[in-house]
């Protein structure tokens, strides 16, 4: 199953993977039917979760009813139990979320149901998205939105302190979002070559074809640098070892910004 999803994953392009996926990933699910794992974005349980990855593929790691990955678990019960939206706002915020990952996308379009124009998608590409542009420009005017999510598109862009400045300049003051990228810790500062054009030899030393760099502990410095506030929060730490089994979640941390 590891070599299969892999293969599917380097073969076809996102936007075709995200228009079968829905389908396609539940009935893989079928092969792992049991109890073990359960995943509380949409609470699906199984023997186990699907593996995914581009290079090397996790295990535990795809939910196969909503898609959720480790880090979306992990972020959501963030959400629900920290977050304003989880602990009851008096009214739901004005939210981007940029790239939406289909599992949080669903939560969250329940969640607006009765106030669906304060929940906005976006992604240069998309088909699930409601506006199409690049996070380095983004036609929103500013300090219009009270929430932003951003997970994983930092490391794709060309000029990510300019998209980082966006997503600042869109927040309100008071406003906060959660803006994720994958993250070696061991790695003080982050790794761009832009010289490597070799779609094979960028898989390679980046993780997957299409990353421009390699963000180590300096990333939340780049988020500072854009004017948010940071928290990085190792928010696995606060979980039990038997939530963090069952739910099968990474140790990655989250980065939690504010504009003051």
């Amino acid at each position: 199953m590891k070599h299969l999803i892999k293969l599917i994953l380097n073969l076809f392009p996102r936007p075709m993977l995200q228009r079968v996926a829905e389908w396609a990933v539940p009935v893989l699910g079928l092969f792992y039917l049991g109890e073990g794992k359960e995943c509380p974005v949409c609470g699906c349980k199984r023997r186990k979760f699907l593996p995914y990855g581009y290079v090397t593929p996790r295990e535990n790691a795809l939910c196969p009813k909503c898609l959720s990955l480790e880090r979306h678990r992990l972020l959501w019960l963030w959400l629900l139990r920290e977050s304003d939206l989880g602990r009851g706002a008096m009214a739901l915020p004005r939210m981007l979320h940029i790239a939406p990952e289909v599992a949080l996308m669903r939560r969250f379009r329940k969640m607006y149901n009765a106030t669906p124009e304060r929940y906005i998608t976006a992604d240069l590409e998309s088909p699930l998205a409601d506006m199409h542009f690049d996070v380095q420009q983004i036609p929103l005017k500013d300090g219009e939105m009270d929430v932003v999510i951003c997970n994983h598109i930092m490391e794709h862009v060309e000029d990510d302190r300019r998209a980082m400045r966006e997503l600042h300049r869109i927040l309100r003051h008071g406003g906060w979002g959660v803006v994720l990228s994958p993250v070696e810790r061991e790695r003080e500062h982050t790794f761009e070559d832009d010289t490597i054009t070799d779609k094979d030899e960028r898989t390679r030393i980046f993780g997957q074809y299409d990353h421009r760099r390699i963000y180590g502990r300096d990333y939340a410095d780049r988020l500072r640098e854009a004017g948010f506030e940071v928290m990085v929060l190792p928010y696995m730490q606060h979980l039990t070892s038997a939530e963090q089994q069952l739910y099968a979640l990474t140790d990655e941390d989250l980065y939690i910004v504010y504009k003051p």
